[in-house]
């Protein structure tokens, strides 16, 4: 039995400290007090050394990486004759709605309309945003020599459009939106948000069409701006973060992170082929993705207190009379495995299930195909617990076995106490030889506990990542299965279910051990208790499981053992 205490306790002690370093290691990312004041959704005329070099083919030289000043519309600018009152334009899907600033024509403000804001609201979930409070954008131009978004064009273009709101209409597939700018030297710029139904995709271009008689040049720039405030979406799990910062993505490094203190002290700037850049939060998250096989210069910089992500093309040029088009796509919404991986390689990568995605993964898309046959998380859940149950079956039944045979010789062992329990070499021996003659293994049962960890720590985070499970509901009490039961019912019941399994075991010999394997059930309560609903729900289904097979098992080796002497 001591054999069996030092592997129990190793064994747990080993799995909770590599859960600890890997969830600091991918999660736990510090938390900045500080929150970015209003910001311009683009900067003025305050370059500095932060500026972004053009791709090497571009004769342009310099440029900033940001577009100009707009955060005042002079009447000089607003040439379109639009009133001041229509400056943003209002885009409807049927899982969006988005606001544009026809000054620059960028995208200032998402809401995502199958995602509420938290559990008790059913106000829709505000992604990007520029408030007082927080400011996260997404931002597109055209800079370079003739680019309207370039220093040298000074003030910002302001975009016409056919009216100030677009809805996609029941039955329509497919909303295109179209915003034209036409420069004083007849050059005619039409952005293009391009959004389809059910889809996080945004699809921005331009089409440039030069009325000019010069040929006009110019960079398309697709960037993330984001100031420093906490992650609006996290959800603390035993005070563990979800990780908050930009990704990027190469053919040569797949998936490279980068956090606030990365971006202050480290700017990027590389070229990149095939890759794309992303800022992810909890559950959610924004992205650009190049397109294919075009060359991108990847960038960060400062502008003020915001972090500028983001890529640029090589020029694109124009002759006189000629139509070009260029542009990108933008990912802005929640971390849904199949889309990312529709969208672009490895993109699916920032559903991040851990080091130990291998059994993460499966688990996700049985978890996922139970919930398309029930349409409940938590029935779903309860369906995954008997799978993982069947498939390690025999092995718990082996393990059953081996305690209830230690349950059946456990006055054999008393007596072997008594007789050399001041020779413990003696006792040992001794213990050995009747472990050897009635077939026992003496570590089976830390088998069930050692085999559940690795599958109990993948499903944590499939929990804890896994948008779909947020604010996913039971039934009665429980309408969060990746937050905590707030009345803490089900870990009080896994803790009985627990209490219940324990006392199935064999009593152990030594009356320390035998009270510190009293006390786990208590222990095990107190530390499932912020655990998510949903692997406190899949504990329990486990130990319940595991009783009934357990009490089978003893009943029989008692049965077989009951007229057996030594």
């Amino acid at each position: 039995m001591d054999i069996q205490r030092i592997v129990l306790f190793a064994g747990l002690a080993i799995v909770s400290y590599l859960m600890v370093l890997a969830w600091n290691e991918d999660y736990h990312q510090p938390q900045t007090e500080q929150v970015a004041q209003v910001q311009s959704s683009v900067v003025g005329d305050n370059a500095t050394a932060d500026d972004m070099i053009l791709p090497e083919d571009s004769t342009a030289g310099n440029e900033e990486f940001s577009t100009p000043e707009t955060g005042t519309l002079t009447a000089g600018t607003a040439s379109t004759g639009q009133a001041l009152n229509d400056r943003f334009i209002t885009v409807t899907t049927d899982v969006y709605e988005l606001k544009i600033d026809r000054v620059g024509g960028n995208l200032v403000e998402s809401s995502l309309l199958q995602h509420d804001e938290s559990l008790d609201s059913e106000q829709p979930l505000t992604l990007l945003t520029n408030t007082q409070t927080r400011t996260y954008l997404l931002e597109s131009g055209l800079i370079g020599r003739d680019g309207p978004d370039g220093s040298n064009a000074g003030q910002a273009p302001v975009f016409a459009a056919d009216t100030a709101r677009y809805q996609l209409a029941e039955g329509q597939d497919e909303l295109t939106v179209d915003l034209v700018h036409t420069t004083d030297n007849g050059v005619e710029i039409t952005k293009r948000y391009h959004l389809a139904r059910d889809s996080y995709q945004i699809d921005v271009s331009y089409q440039i069409r030069n009325g000019s008689d010069t040929p006009w040049q110019g960079n398309f720039t697709g960037k993330i701006v984001r100031d420093q405030a906490p992650d609006p979406t996290s959800q603390a799990s035993m005070g563990i973060r979800a990780y908050l910062g930009m990704v990027v993505s190469t053919p040569e490094d797949p998936y490279e992170k980068y956090d606030f203190d990365d971006l202050t002290e480290n700017r990027v700037n590389q070229s990149v082929t095939n890759g794309w850049l992303a800022f992810l939060q909890h559950y959610f998250l924004t992205a650009w993705v190049p397109e294919r096989d075009q060359k991108a210069q990847f960038q960060t910089t400062r502008r003020g207190d915001l972090h500028v992500m983001g890529f640029v093309y090589p020029a694109t040029t124009v002759a006189p009379g000629e139509t070009a088009e260029v542009g990108a796509t933008a990912y802005v919404g929640p971390k849904i495995i199949d889309r990312l991986e529709a969208l672009a390689p490895n993109l699916d990568r920032t559903v991040d299930f851990g080091w130990l995605f291998f059994i993460s993964l499966p688990l996700f898309y049985i978890l996922e195909w139970f919930y398309a046959l029930v349409g409940n998380w938590g029935v779903s859940i309860i369906l995954l617990t008997v799978l993982v149950k069947a498939v390690f079956f025999h092995l718990s039944a082996t393990s059953y076995r081996s305690m209830a045979k230690m349950r059946a010789v456990a006055p054999q062992l008393t007596r072997l106490k008594e007789l050399y329990g001041d020779d413990r070499q003696r006792m040992s021996q001794e213990m050995m030889a009747l472990y050897k003659r009635e077939k026992i293994n003496p570590l089976g049962g830390c088998l069930p506990i050692l085999v559940q960890m690795p599958v109990f720590i993948s499903l944590y985070w499939v929990l804890f990542e896994s948008v779909q499970l947020r604010h996913a509901p039971f039934m009665l009490w429980i309408q969060d299965l990746s937050q905590m039961d707030p009345y803490f019912i089900l870990p009080i019941l896994m803790g009985a279910s627990m209490f219940i399994q324990m006392s199935l075991n064999p009593t152990p010999p030594d009356p320390m051990q035998a009270k510190i394997m009293k006390m786990m059930p208590l222990v095990f309560t107190v530390f499932f208790l912020w655990f998510p609903a949903g692997l406190v729900l899949y504990w329990l289904v486990n130990n319940i499981l595991s009783i009934s097979q357990q009490w089978y098992i003893t009943r029989k080796i008692e049965a077989e053992t009951a007229g057996k002497k030594y």
